[in-house]
Formats: C-alpha cells, sequence, structure tokens
C-alpha cells in the first residue's frame, strides 16, 4: 500500500544548494522577507497537510470516483472537507498578490506546494489548481469591475475556476471552434454552445465556478483570429450578495482510464450570461496567460508520477524477498534475498530516481524564472527568465510527463504481478498520469511549438542562448577531474543536439512535413540534455558539500551516483533518438495513404 511521505530534504537542497532561492528573494523587490526559515516552516506544514490529509484520499476517491446528479456531480467521500481545510489553512491564497487578499508569497512557493499535493493526490489537486490559472489571467487581462467581483474569491478559494477550451469537433484545432458570444445590451454576452474535456468543470467543493470561456462573437473572423475570451460564472453574484444561477450546466462526466477523483465534464452553455476579458478577437492570446500556467502545473504531475512511483518502488524493494543475488546470498538466515540487491531492480529504481530527482530541479529551475520574471527590476534579468521559460515550458510539459508515464511503469515493474493489482497502488499512478501526455497539448503538439516556434522561429536564438547556460557550467568546472566526464558528455550532446537543429531546418525548408516529422525525438533529446545539465549541477554541488565536511555523506554521495548513472545508462538515449531524426521523414511521409488500410 502506497504511503506518500514528502521529499522535503531533497526539495530543501534543490532550493537552496542547487538554485540558491534565498539569494533570489532576497534580490526581488517585496519578497525580502522570505527567509529559508519561513519558506522551510511553511512547506513543512503544507508537507503534514498533503501527507494526512490528501494522501489518504488517493485510493479511495479512485475507487468512488465522481458521480453526476441532476444537482451537480458530487465528488468521493472527504474531498470536499479536505478542500475546506485547504481553504482555511489559507493554502489557497498562498502565493497570490496581498493586494488581491492573497499572502503574497512569491509563486514559486506555490509551485512548490503543488508538487506535494499532486503526488499526494492529483485527482484532488486539480480542482484547486485550474483557479490560479484563473486567477493570473484576470489580473492580466480582466477589467477593474471583474477583478472586483471575482478576483478576491477565487485567490481565496471560495469560488474556483476552469478553462473552456475544446470542444467534440475540434480538439487542439481551437481554430474550428463553434461556441457563440452573442452581445447584449447591458455589456454582457450570451455564450451558448458545448465544451467538452472540462477539468474540475463541477463539484461540490465550492459555492462558485469561475468558468474562463473561449468563443466567437458574431461577425469574428474565422479560425483562431476570431476567437475571444469570456468569464461565465456558474452562479451570478448579485448586488445583495446573493448567487442567482446561470444558464449552464453538466451535462456528463467523462468515465475515464484514471484521474476518477477528477471530475471531467461535459458543459453545455445555453444562452450563459457571460463578460468579455481583454480585447474581442485576442481570446486566444489572452488564453495562452492560463495556458501557460496549466502547462507548467502538468509538467508537475510528471514529477509527482516519478515520485511516488518511485517512492513505492523503492519500499517494495527493500521489502520484498525474491530470488538469491548471482553473486552469493545477501540475506543467508532468509528464504531469500530482497529485490533491492538485484542489478536489473536497482537499474528500475535508479532510472526512477534521476527522473524524479532531475525533473524536481529543472522545473524548480523554471519556478525561478516565474519569480525573477514577475519581479526583478533587471529588465536583462526579466528578457533572460522569458527566453528560458519560452524555450522550455513545452520541454517541461512534454518531456517530464514522458518519463513520468515511464517511471510510473516502471515501479508497477518492480512489484512483478503485485504491481498490476489495486492494492498496492502502483497501477493507478499509471493510469492517472497517462493523460498528462494529452491535455494541454499532447507531446507531439509541444514538439512543434518547440520546434517550430521557439527554435526555428527565433532563427536558434532562444536555444543558442540556453546552449550558452550550459556552457557557462562547463567553463566553470574547468580543471576539476570529478567534473571532466559529465563536461565532456554535455558539450558533445550539446553540439549533436545543434547538428540536429540545421539539419531539419534544412530539410524542412525543401519539405515543411520534415519538421513534424522530426519534432517528438527533438523534443526529447533536448529534454535529456536539460537533465543532464540538473544531474551535473546536482554532483557538483553534492560533491562540494562532501569536500566541505558534511556529515550528510549518504545524501551528497547518492546524488553523485545517480548522475553517473544518468550520463552513463540514460543520456546515451539521445544517440538512438538523433539517428531517427537523422533518418528523415521519408519513411513516414512517403507510404501511400491506403496502404495503412492496406
Amino acid at each position: 500500500m502506497l504511503s506518500y511521505k514528502a521529499p522535503l530534504r531533497d526539495m530543501r537542497f534543490v532550493r537552496e544548494e542547487l538554485l540558491d532561492f534565498p539569494g533570489l528573494y532576497a534580490s526581488l523587490p517585496g519578497y525580502e522577507e522570505f527567509t529559508p526559515e519561513l519558506i522551510n516552516q511553511v512547506l513543512g506544514e503544507a508537507a503534514r497537510f498533503c501527507e494526512d490529509v490528501l494522501a489518504p484520499l488517493y485510493r479511495s476517491g479512485d475507487e468512488e470516483g465522481c458521480t453526476w446528479t441532476p444537482e451537480g456531480v458530487k465528488t468521493p467521500a472527504g474531498f470536499a472537507e479536505a478542500y475546506r481545510k485547504y481553504v482555511d489553512g489559507g493554502w489557497a491564497a498562498l502565493s497570490s498578490s496581498q493586494d488581491d487578499g492573497g499572502q503574497g508569497l512569491p509563486a514559486s512557493v506555490g509551485l512548490f506546494l503543488e508538487d506535494m499535493m499532486g503526488t499526494a493526490n492529483w485527482a484532488w489537486a486539480m480542482y484547486p489548481g485550474l483557479s490560479h490559472g484563473a486567477v493570473r489571467t484576470l489580473k492580466t487581462h480582466g477589467s477593474a469591475e471583474e477583478k472586483a467581483t471575482y478576483l478576491g474569491k477565487l485567490v481565496s478559494g471560495e469560488w474556483t475556476g476552469t478553462m473552456c477550451l475544446t470542444e467534440s469537433h475540434c480538439g487542439s484545432d481551437l481554430g474550428q471552434l463553434r461556441t457563440r458570444a452573442e452581445p447584449r445590451a447591458d455589456g454582457s454576452y450570451a455564450i451558448t454552445g458545448t465544451k467538452i474535456f472540462i477539468s474540475s468543470g463541477d463539484h461540490d467543493l465550492a459555492e462558485n465556478i469561475i468558468h474562463i470561456v473561449l468563443a466567437r462573437l458574431p461577425d469574428a473572423p474565422p479560425g483562431t483570429k476570431g476567437i475571444s475570451l469570456f468569464l461565465v460564472p456558474k452562479k451570478l453574484p448579485q448586488p445583495d450578495g446573493t448567487l442567482l444561477a446561470n444558464t449552464l450546466a453538466c451535462g456528463a462526466i467523462e468515465h475515464k482510464m484514471g484521474i476518477n477523483g477528477s471530475a471531467t465534464c461535459v458543459m453545455n452553455f445555453d444562452g450563459a450570461t457571460g463578460f468579455i476579458i481583454g480585447e474581442p478577437n485576442r481570446g486566444l492570446h489572452h488564453m495562452f496567460t492560463f495556458m501557460n500556467a496549466a502547462r507548467l502545473g502538468t509538467a508537475m504531475q510528471g514529477l509527482a508520477a516519478c515520485e511516488l512511483s518511485w517512492q513505492g518502488a523503492r519500499d517494495y524493494a527493500f521489502e520484498r524477498l525474491q530470488g538469491r543475488s548471482l553473486a552469493g546470498a545477501k540475506n543467508p538466515s532468509g528464504p531469500a534475498d530482497p529485490l533491492i540487491v538485484h542489478p536489473n531492480i536497482r537499474k528500475l529504481l535508479l532510472t526512477q530516481r534521476a527522473f524524479a530527482e532531475g525533473s524536481r530541479a529543472f522545473l524548480y529551475w523554471l519556478c525561478r524564472q516565474v519569480d525573477t520574471m514577475d519581479r526583478s527590476p533587471d529588465a536583462a534579468a526579466r528578457k533572460q527568465a522569458e527566453d528560458l521559460m519560452a524555450l522550455l515550458t513545452p520541454v517541461g510539459k512534454a518531456f517530464v510527463t514522458e518519463v513520468g508515464y515511464e517511471a510510473a511503469n516502471l515501479g508497477m515493474q518492480v512489484l512483478g504481478g503485485h504491481g498490476y493489482v489495486r492494492a498496492n497502488g502502483m497501477e493507478q499512478i499509471v493510469r492517472d498520469t497517462r493523460i498528462a501526455l494529452l491535455y494541454e497539448g499532447t507531446s507531439a503538439i509541444q514538439a512543434l511549438d518547440l520546434l517550430g516556434r521557439k527554435v526555428m522561429g527565433t532563427g536558434g536564438a532562444l536555444l543558442k542562448s540556453y546552449q550558452e547556460h550550459i556552457e557557462a557550467f562547463c567553463v566553470a568546472q574547468d580543471g576539476r577531474e570529478d567534473m571532466a566526464a559529465f563536461v565532456q558528455a554535455l558539450r558533445a550532446t550539446g553540439a549533436r543536439l545543434e547538428g540536429l537543429t540545421w539539419k531539419i531546418a534544412e530539410s524542412a525548408m525543401k519539405n515543411a512535413e520534415e519538421a513534424d516529422a522530426a519534432a517528438f525525438e527533438y523534443l526529447m533529446i533536448l529534454g535529456y540534455l536539460v537533465l543532464a545539465h540538473m544531474w551535473a549541477w546536482m554532483a557538483r554541488v553534492a560533491a562540494d558539500a562532501l569536500a566541505a565536511g558534511s556529515t550528510e555523506t549518504e545524501f551528497y554521495a547518492a546524488k553523485i551516483e545517480t548522475a553517473r548513472f544518468y550520463f552513463q545508462r540514460v543520456l546515451p538515449r539521445t544517440e538512438s533518438l538523433a539517428i531517427c531524426v537523422e533518418a528523415g521523414g521519408a519513411s513516414i511521409t512517403a507510404i501511400p495513404q491506403n496502404h495503412f488500410a492496406a
């Protein structure tokens, strides 16, 4: 049976020793008071909430699932009570501005909280998770009246938010959406249409739900240029403080492979009253404020899968007696040796650990860029952070969820047949995580965004900027024998990626489909390179700590050993991916379409 334990030591290592968040906070106006002691105290309390309140609902929420009724969706037993504790504890308002009723902690601290909440119970964490994107969207693009009416309640968690994008006929191709927005004389709009796959579209956790909806005005141009953004509340606030039901409803909830405790809704808008957010026909641009926040949040689901599956598999490997070591019995007084002695089991566990701790370092590094973008007085630092986020957000969303799903499957493999049965919880991680590779844009869509817009669309400038970070790190290791192998591999992989970039660009000039054929492999190569950068960095910090006389020898030695494993057994995957890219797209695109039906 899974028993989640917040990895507070590893989180602190990444925040304080690797990425120097204390130094960052001290340099950002308004964040100076957030000392390591204060942050550790906050996250320690959050860990207790996640371990004691959320984690016990993980399996029961999956078993019970959500229930549709004419009066609204009912969440699994315990979910509503947990949400009340979340709101009463001030967790919903943790990272929102004090001007909006929040506690004013850095955005990164909210994402550290997401790390723990998502790992403890991802299905539950989705209910408050989307509200943060709604807050950011409304704060950035909403009118003064909209902010005054809705922002405070969203920040406090009294109300929750959703984003309503897709429709049954269009999927990710939002240019085809048909939901209509008819202007009314009072300045509001009548929103009519059906949206599908709406996470947290209806539930019994909060008294009101604020839907952020994409729709078309009557005179809108076709395609994505004709999309506007609207705020459509489940219940309309009245001048006397009461709430009046709007003309929208959940028509059904999806029966899914996983995250059964999360209500995935079909939402019907029947002339519902809505209010435009931002400029007409600029809705998709405005919605990207929401979607980019959601993509980083989804990347956290990949990290959550790595961490939870790693914890479950590791604990089982120490307890389960199975077979004898080929080198001789390690537990001679027992009937068999523990799984942990077998090299193949260790390989599975080390892969999980490499992905979990490497992904945490990567995503926390992106969190650092978010804080810099939000608060830094240095324009050059903000621009650099924006560039890194632009390039690496699709990598975080796609790569971390891909390896998260792999790690979840590896956890099942460690348990063998016991991993396949529900009682041990490992198969639920696989089912829950599979969606992360799909929503907020599939891995292939993220790859096209990376290669088409972020790399080729900038003439390689964003990629070059990131590779300069890696080269600066490599140069800083000159003369360190313990870092030589890491530096050599980083430079070789970076050079390989650069060569592939130019090869794809040249091929795509002759045939644009070559970029599509290569995009996924390209993104994965960059993802493995990013994690190699993180692991080399962590190995250096760990080595320095040992050299300084730290008594936490096991902790730091494990970092160095895992880094060495990653470089020797995981990073070489990039070569097979590179060979696929070099083969070109002809073996894919040249096949006549009717041959697929043969």
